[in-house]
């Protein structure tokens, strides 16, 4: 997982981890963001459909392991499940190919602040200056990411997350695809008023999926909406119309909660930026940013 190797990308990236470090103050060996979270093991079972848009090796193997990290909003690791500042949550998964692992990072709020690296860090900044307020006036982007629903669910089982950044699927023939992924909970999307979520406890999703787990495995549909001619993807904040077509790949079930979980997380790094053979970056202005800022904040945390 290297750095970009544009210094002005590799640049901004590292000034997103100081920023969302310094909102929550210094926390060695701790995530400047998502801290706190779950790792689970798991794994992948693709569609026959899944190949015929990608030639990558999870997709036309008959399962691969993964690895998928819950987690909540903040640099907090000991923030309540119940607080509405754990909003929003999200959703990693590392899939354990042979040779180059996968991650895919997804969050629960189908949006972001900026449609690029410098955009997001004007963001962060003016909420670690306190000036928010006066910065999403004349940012109709900013003001459209906080306004978005942030509920609560009833447990990790039972959120959808997105992948708001464009990927491209290379096709064993050669043809490309650009696609968003989804991922569709198996048990349905039930969500909580914060009053419920205020009564269930300050570790309820915590508890709860662990809860869920000696009972039995949780299930999650992957899923991608393919872009048409036209359709944006440099810009993660264009959204395609609702009417694309919107395909599955496979089912994740997640069976486990890892052993020494504390210690593994501060190990494990999730790299948005797909690097194997069938599945590429695509044109998306904020990949690249967001890789940098993952890779700096993660080496800081797996070394301290």
């Amino acid at each position: 997982m290297p750095l970009p190797a544009d210094p002005a990308v590799a640049g901004v990236g590292k000034k997103l981890a100081e920023t969302l470090r310094s909102l929550f103050g210094p926390r060695p060996g701790i995530r400047p963001g998502h801290a706190k979270g779950i790792l689970l093991n798991g794994i992948f079972i693709p569609t026959p459909e899944a190949k015929t848009l990608s030639k990558a090796q999870h997709f036309n193997e008959a399962s691969t392991p993964v690895i998928a990290r819950f987690s909540l909003s903040t640099g907090n690791p000991d923030i309540p499940d119940s607080d509405p500042r754990s909003n929003p949550r999200g959703l990693a998964i590392r899939f354990q190919l042979a040779e180059t692992p996968w991650r895919l990072h997804t969050d629960i709020v189908d949006g972001t602040p900026g449609s690029n690296g410098e955009e997001t860090l004007e963001f962060f900044t003016a909420l670690k200056n306190g000036t928010i307020t006066e910065y999403i006036k004349d940012h109709p982007k900013a003001a459209h990411f906080i306004q978005l629903p942030r509920p609560f669910p009833a447990s990790f089982a039972h959120q959808r997350p997105f992948a708001v950044n464009t990927f491209k699927f290379i096709a064993a023939s050669g043809e490309e695809t650009f696609v968003r992924y989804r991922i569709e909970p198996v048990l349905g999307v039930q969500d909580l008023s914060a009053e419920e979520a205020a009564a269930k406890g300050p570790s309820y999703l915590y508890d709860g999926i662990i809860e869920m787990l000696a009972k039995g495995p949780v299930q999650f549909k992957l899923m991608v909406q393919i872009a048409e001619q036209g359709d944006i993807t440099s810009d993660p904040l264009v959204k395609w119309p609702e009417t694309r077509t919107v395909i599955e790949l496979g089912t994740i079930t997640l069976v486990e909660i890892l052993d020494d979980n504390v210690a593994k997380q501060k190990y494990v790094i999730f790299d948005p930026i797909p690097r194997v053979d069938g599945v590429e970056a695509s044109d998306d202005q904020l990949l690249q940013y967001r890789a940098a800022a993952y890779l700096i904040s993660g080496l800081e945390h797996r070394n301290a």
